[in-house]
């Protein structure tokens, strides 16, 4: 159990450590805000719905994965899609891809469904960490890629619930 806890505040922590050394960013406002994840609103039980599997459980914070699918975001295979809920209720969706080839297909995704990244002039398009967002009313996407191990990481978050995550990290400096 204390190795899942572990896991779990590892995962909680890791758009945090992932944001932290960010050479090129990215955002642009959302034009189709979903208000959750693949059909589930924010803030649902996903503990009593089918489709979904209890993979760790700690105090506040509870991790899914989807039963019986491969993890894809959209028709993109992707490495690991988990699910989130923080005092019971769903609040983020993190999913992990590699490769500069899923990369380009995450953002066309991300950019087709929820509107263009926005171009300010004097960004790089290119560099060693890049970071792209979409801020909606309900929920913020968050996309981090590491050119160097050619990995991304993207972030699907309740603007209401996600601060909660932040309550539970520690204070002195972890």
């Amino acid at each position: 159990m204390i190795q899942a806890a572990r896991a779990v505040t590892i995962l909680v922590a890791l758009p945090f450590l992932l944001l932290g050394n960010v050479s090129d960013t990215k955002a642009g406002s959302m034009v189709n805000d979903p208000n959750g994840f693949d059909g589930v609103t924010w803030g649902s039980t996903l503990g009593n719905m089918e489709g979904y599997d209890l993979k760790d459980a700690g105090d506040r914070i509870t991790r899914y994965e989807r039963k019986d699918t491969a993890p894809a975001l959209g028709d993109i295979a992707v490495d690991a899609l988990h699910f989130f809920t923080v005092d019971g209720k769903f609040a983020r969706v993190t999913v992990r891809y590699h490769g500069k080839t899923a990369h380009e297909q995450v953002l066309k995704y991300l950019q087709t469904t929820f509107g263009p990244i926005d171009r300010t002039p004097g960004q790089m398009a290119r560099g060693l960490n890049q970071q792209f967002n979409w801020r909606g009313e309900d929920t913020e996407i968050n996309v981090t890629y590491q050119s160097m191990g050619d990995r991304g990481y993207v972030f699907f978050e309740s603007r209401t619930l996600s601060p909660l995550f932040n309550d539970m990290l520690p204070e002195h400096g972890y």
